[in-house]
């Protein structure tokens, strides 16, 4: 069974080795040049708030040179993309393919149980799955290190690798996360295949609730899975109001802000006295924010601390290997469901074949009976 899966699944293999050997030799050609920068840039050695400094310094170094920006971004979008397609090109068509060619009917009737068969299919498949997403993940990870140690220190506000550790794509492409993604996905294009069983109806199943899923976790559901943190703070120790970053907590993920006043009220209008500096100015300038705090204006602040970012990667871990359990626990539902119904439609169809001779046989022999007795 194991040797007739990878038979049926050579070619999937085949091309994801040749996609990993690809990025492998872009990475491995470029990576050294990007750690010997970061070595330069003196980030090495920092202490204090000079690092967030010579971070942002060094990511925009990094901005200006467009092979760095745009291989970080383009990885970032192939691992964020791989288990979608994994789920489409790989979990829709393994049951539903079966369905379609009708071979279902060969493959449950041999010696190999339907629980094992799709066991080993599941098991064989999903692991490479698994492991594709993260060799991605883990290449792409080794190559950007020296783009997120900078990212973690504070860095990439004002460039183009803004959006820290915790940005929506950032987080769903780094660490452990894509393991558990490429399962769910593989598992969900799976389930659809065995629930619709044809193959470009369940590929579009696929894909339209796992974009929905990668909508809704990080808008409602990451930002909460553990309580955030609250904190108020002075408006003249910020760059701006609304700011994204703020001092003591270098490369928290920020929820939400709201400027309020001495009383905890919301301000809606800048003082009358502060409206004069922003005349032909950017309201973020230091004078601005200075007026605005002699007037007892400050920002309270929401925000996941960076020291949550890998329990974090471990509960979102979690969530989606035990979503993928789930629903590969609801393909063996269906299988042995529906062999169920077609035991029972076999029995019923014996019952009604054997109901239908008994009525025939009665009949005959009540017509025999007859024609005996008018002869006599």
């Amino acid at each position: 069974m194991i040797w007739l899966t990878w038979r049926q699944f050579r070619a999937q293999a085949v091309t994801a080795a040749a996609v990993l050997a690809a990025v492998a030799i872009l990475l491995g050609t470029t990576g050294p040049h990007l750690a010997s920068l970061y070595a330069a840039s003196g980030l090495t050695g920092c202490n204090g708030d000079s690092c967030a400094d010579l971070a942002n310094n060094f990511l925009s170094q990094l901005s200006t040179d467009g092979l760095y920006h745009v291989g970080y971004t383009l990885g970032l979008v192939l691992i964020f993309a791989a288990p979608a397609m994994l789920g489409i090109f790989w979990g829709a068509p393994l049951i539903a393919r079966e369905f379609e060619a009708g071979t279902y009917r060969l493959a449950w009737n041999q010696s190999v149980t339907r629980t094992r068969w799709l066991t080993v299919k599941l098991a064989l498949t999903g692991l490479a799955a698994m492991a594709v997403t993260e060799a991605l993940a883990l290449m792409h990870a080794w190559w950007a290190d020296p783009i997120s140690k900078a990212i973690a220190l504070g860095g990439g506000g004002a460039s183009a690798f803004g959006g820290g550790r915790f940005n929506w794509t950032t987080f769903a492409t780094n660490g452990i996360t894509p393991l558990a993604y490429a399962a769910f996905a593989f598992a969900l294009g799976t389930t659809a295949g065995a629930l619709v069983r044809r193959t470009v109806p369940a590929m579009a199943v696929t894909l339209a609730i796992f974009a929905a899923v990668q909508f809704v976790m990080p808008l409602w559901v990451r930002p909460y899975v553990i309580p955030p943190s609250h904190t108020v703070v002075s408006v003249a120790s910020l760059n701006s109001l609304r700011p994204q970053t703020f001092p003591g907590q270098p490369g928290a993920w920020v929820l939400s802000t709201a400027t309020v006043n001495a009383a905890g009220q919301p301000v809606t209008a800048a003082p009358a006295a502060c409206d004069s500096l922003t005349s032909g100015k950017d309201a973020s300038e230091a004078p601005y924010l200075d007026c605005m705090a002699s007037h007892g204006i400050r920002e309270t602040i929401t925000y996941q601390p960076a020291s949550r970012y890998w329990p974090l990667q471990w509960i979102e871990t979690g969530i989606f290997l035990a979503l993928a359990l789930a629903l590969a626990g609801l393909c063996f539902w269906r299988l042995d469901r529906r062999r169920a119904l077609r035991a029972k439609g076999a029995q019923g169809a014996l019952r009604r074949g054997l109901s239908a001779i008994v009525t025939g046989v009665t009949r005959i022999v009540s017509f025999l009976v007859c024609a005996i007795q008018h002869r006599t």
